[in-house]
């Protein structure tokens, strides 16, 4: 990994206003900034965070559930995903043992 000084500018700007300086850097590295503030707007004030598969019958992909109040789909198109959707209503607590298995 390679090394890099950040000046005091930089540094600065990091402590003082953390959100601003990851969408300056969102910026910098093409990605538009209001991905990173809706991002940080989503999951403000989240106390719970599940995933949990989907049923095998539903395609391949996992459910992140806000809350137990408000779930996100996502579904494998080849070799990413891709959000199809959200629901809303009350929901059971996730699998925190989702990801045991990768790289296995």
């Amino acid at each position: 990994m390679a090394k890099f000084e950040i000046n005091w500018i930089i540094k600065l700007f990091m402590r003082l206003a953390p959100k601003s300086f990851l969408r300056y850097v969102a910026v910098k590295q093409g990605l538009d900034d209001r991905k990173v503030k809706y991002a940080m707007k989503l999951f403000d004030g989240v106390e719970r965070i599940d995933i949990t598969p989907l049923p095998s019958r539903s395609g391949r992909g996992f459910i992140v559930c806000l809350d137990s109040k408000l779930s996100l789909f996502f579904y494998q198109d080849g070799d990413h995903f891709y959000f199809d959707g959200l629901e809303m209503g009350e929901y059971e607590k996730g699998d925190v043992t989702v990801f045991d298995k990768l790289g296995s």
